[in-house]
């Protein structure tokens, strides 16, 4: 397989504008919001690509790209002669627009293969969080001779409508792919599930070329679920079914589109719990980011009195650089350089980088994006209609504030 891995050359789509994540991607490109207090989403595919022995990674951007290239630039700049992680963005060759679609974006983008001249080509999304070996990937699509493999999860039906849908034989060779069909077909095996492709796909380069190449001929959507895919399905080309397995070793397999606030806010939520099923601290799967130098996080006051403030944080995950000073948190994610000022409480609440809140403050159900500074006794999450009046509030109640707010 190692030599697989050298014949390789992974291209991920990381130019995601994140419309339903507004307004976390007003100034950044939806796979660097951060995620977990101190990763950006973009780490995790990376994290996937180093684990597996990938290491001639493009990355493909579009929107807002800055604060990724920065991310990128700073924390993935690791790899030896002949090695790479290359931001690339859009060459506009040939056209003035930007990207019509992700086969679009690999249409513009194939001089990229000339100079590897790859045997494979491993194409990732950068927007989601989950952990896969890639290599195992390869493998199962080496030893199917086949020209395009999609990696797939099963999925409760009522979610069909977000994803495209497989239809595979025992073999696993796929019979039909569908994108957000109302009526799904049952994955292998399941009465109340089914197969959705999570837009993770291994291409023979060959085969990758002529079927972007086609698509650009066509008045399509120049999308791979839409469009190249099906048509491949169609014309009997070797397209086939992986089923992901996740590198945690756990029943269920772990696999995240974060696709709306209340998703964001509920998978970041989940790594709180005592056992969550995306686990952070598995040292046998390293997940890599970019950390400026901070000092360690620390709780101040421990007041005995009746009344008196206390520093803690319960069922949380705190990051360096945070002081929490005489407030307490609970079941919340708070990144570097957050500070919690003395009777202030922050529950079920994720605060980028630079958050202040001031004393006495009241948060519940918050997002709040960097270097916001939270004026003494500010109650967000415990009115609904008035903080719908200031701020983004989801379907599901989180109120979302943006960056660098300032309060009147």
């Amino acid at each position: 397989m190692i030599t697989a891995l050298n014949r390789t050359l992974t291209l991920i789509l990381a130019g995601g504008e994140g419309k339903r994540l507004y307004p976390l991607t007003k100034d950044r490109a939806k796979p660097a919001v951060v995620f977990g207090g101190i990763y950006r989403i973009i780490d995790f595919t990376l994290s996937n690509c180093l684990n597996a022995g990938l290491r001639k990674i493009h990355l493909l951007t579009q929107y807002r790209s800055h604060s990724l290239q920065r991310h990128v630039a700073l924390g993935w700049n690791i790899f030896r002669s002949g090695e790479f992680v290359d931001i690339v963005p859009p060459q506009q060759r040939g056209t003035d627009s930007l990207y019509r679609g992700t086969a679009d974006a690999i249409f513009h983008n194939i001089f990229l293969l000339d100079d590897d001249k790859p045997d494979y080509v491993l194409i990732l999304a950068g927007d989601h969080v989950y952990k896969m070996n890639y290599e195992r990937f390869l493998g199962y699509h080496i030893k199917k001779g086949a020209d395009l493999t999609v990696a797939c999860v099963s999925a409760p039906l009522q979610k069909a409508k977000h994803y495209g849908v497989v239809a595979a034989d025992k073999d696993g060779r796929i019979t039909d792919f569908l994108e957000k069909p109302s009526e799904p077909p049952l994955a292998p095996g399941y009465k109340d599930k089914t197969y959705v492709s999570m837009g993770i796909y291994v291409f023979s380069t060959k085969e990758l070329v002529k079927a972007v190449v086609a698509d650009a001929k066509r008045d399509t959507a120049h999308d791979f679920g839409r469009n190249v895919i099906p048509a491949m399905v169609k014309s009997g080309k070797q397209v086939y079914a992986y089923s992901f397995l996740d590198e945690k070793q756990k029943v269920e397999a772990y696999w995240r589109d974060i696709g709306d606030l209340d998703s964001f806010h509920e998978a970041n939520m989940d790594l709180c719990d005592v056992n969550p099923v995306f686990n952070l601290y598995d040292i046998a799967w390293p997940l890599r980011t970019y950390m400026e130098p901070h000092p360690p996080a620390k709780t101040v006051f421990d007041d005995k009195k009746k009344g008196g403030r206390r520093g803690q944080a319960l069922d949380s995950l705190v990051s360096p650089g945070v002081i929490i000073s005489g407030g307490t948190v609970r079941h919340s994610i708070l990144s570097p350089n957050v500070r919690v000022n003395s009777f202030a409480q922050v529950e079920d609440s994720i605060l980028f980088h630079g958050v202040d809140i001031g004393r006495h403050c009241r948060i519940r159900k918050a997002i709040i994006d960097k270097d916001v500074k939270v004026p003494t006794k500010t109650e967000i999450g415990y009115d609904p209609e008035k903080d719908k009046k200031q701020f983004t509030v989801s379907r599901g109640g989180v109120v979302v504030i943006p960056k660098g707010h300032r309060f009147d």
